[in-house]
């Protein structure tokens, strides 16, 4: 969709341009498994926040949200329409809404993740709930990374705010747009994806990347699909269950976004099927954003 409406920007004379909010996008070679624009899409239209860094390279929401303000204010500069699409609520959130993100502190941070490595989560999410009962309670147990990221803020500021802050927009004008499907629809193509990515070679792509180093990257190790894939490589799981896993969590991920895209009254929803005409959806909005 962000690719129909700037082609039909351009067609009417005025150039738009691309900003990926996934997080995963960043890093180059995670190519099928993120439904990675082509290379001839991102010649046609510009893009940015793509292929920034190699796979053991970490990238925190707060250089996310700076690089994204950067790439806004750039095309707005130039009379370019910039479009934001794709990623979650957080990196969404964090690139157009007032959102600060606590210091960082890297020793003890490097401290918390050895230790974390070491005894597993579920210490670290004891030392927390004995801190902080409040922040312990909105981090699942077995999250080691946020249970570790929230040690080092309270660490560091002396609090931990796990929810995300009122919606605020720090950029002015926005407009969010919101493509609706049924939940049967959503798994339905959820399931179709995932064969797709599977005919397209997602195995041959993990098994490349296994070889650069994606079992020990922080980061890109937790995309959706390449750590299922890496235990079918391992011989933990066969083809079907390894499927049918990536489809599950895809499924998981879609219903905890969609939970905190629903309380956002600031999006406009379109119904995604049949997509919506890129002539009548920009008629209808303030687009001059």
């Amino acid at each position: 969709m962000a690719l129909r409406l700037a082609r039909w920007w351009r067609g009417r004379g005025r150039a738009a341009e691309i900003i990926n909010a996934d997080a995963m996008l960043v890093y180059r070679g995670l190519d099928i498994g993120t439904a990675k624009p082509t290379v001839a899409e991102r010649r046609q239209i510009p893009h940015h926040l793509i292929d920034c860094c190699d796979l053991d390279q970490p990238f925190s929401v707060a250089q996310f949200q700076a690089l994204a303000r950067q790439a806004i204010a750039g095309c707005r500069r130039r009379g370019v329409q910039p479009i934001v699409v794709g990623g979650s609520a957080l990196y969404l959130r964090a690139i157009v809404d007032r959102f600060d993100f606590p210091p960082l502190n890297p020793g003890l941070r490097a401290s918390l993740e050895a230790e974390l490595a070491t005894v597993g989560p579920g210490p670290l999410h004891d030392r927390l709930r004995a801190i902080d009962p409040a922040a312990a309670a909105g981090i699942l147990p077995g999250n080691g990374r946020r249970t570790v990221r929230a040690l080092e803020v309270i660490a560091t500021t002396g609090c931990f705010r796990s929810r995300l802050p009122a919606p605020e927009y720090a950029l002015e004008p926005v407009v969010q747009i919101g493509l609706d499907l049924s939940r049967d629809r959503l798994d339905q193509r959820i399931g179709q994806r995932v064969e797709a990515m599977w005919a397209a070679g997602l195995v041959g792509e993990v098994a490349g990347l296994m070889r650069h180093g994606l079992r020990e990257a922080p980061t890109a190790s937790r995309a959706i699909g390449y750590r299922q894939v890496m235990d079918f490589l391992d011989a933990k799981a066969d083809e079907a269950a390894t499927k049918e896993l990536i489809a599950l969590r895809t499924r998981q991920f879609v219903r905890k976004q969609l939970a905190w895209w629903r309380r956002d009254r600031r999006i406009r929803w379109w119904s995604a099927e049949p997509a919506p005409d890129p002539g009548e959806m920009a008629a209808s909005l303030p687009w001059q954003v």
